[in-house]
């Protein structure tokens, strides 16, 4: 199981890596950071899949997707000068408890 959150991991940084591209990409006027957003979006989905060999398409998208999220906006806070409020952080703060849980709890994760 250690690999399939390692390979998680990879997919979830490939996208937020590739989201950040898209920031910098300026609506795709930019070459480069258009065609490395595009590699990293696919390179995700790649590992993703890979992931959904051992681990349901449900937990595996609301891992990803979260924790992503997350990763992104703290992105957006230290590279982009993006402020988030009060009630971002605190919903951003219940969708990693949120993943936590799932991680935690739920016997569909295999553990």
């Amino acid at each position: 199981m250690l690999t399939t959150y390692a390979t998680l991991l990879t997919a979830i940084v490939l996208e937020v890596i590739g989201t950040s591209f898209l920031q910098r990409s300026q609506q795709f006027t930019q070459v480069l950071p258009t065609v490395m957003m595009g590699l990293c979006y696919a390179a995700s989905f790649y590992f993703l899949t890979l992931v959904l060999r051992s681990m349901p398409l449900g937990i595996a998208y609301a891992i990803w997707s979260g924790l992503g999220m997350v990763l992104v906006s703290v992105i957006g806070l230290l590279v982009f000068g993006q402020k988030l409020d009060g009630p971002a952080v605190l919903g951003l703060g219940l969708i990693v408890a949120g993943v936590i849980v799932v991680n935690l709890f739920s016997k569909t994760v295999g553990h």
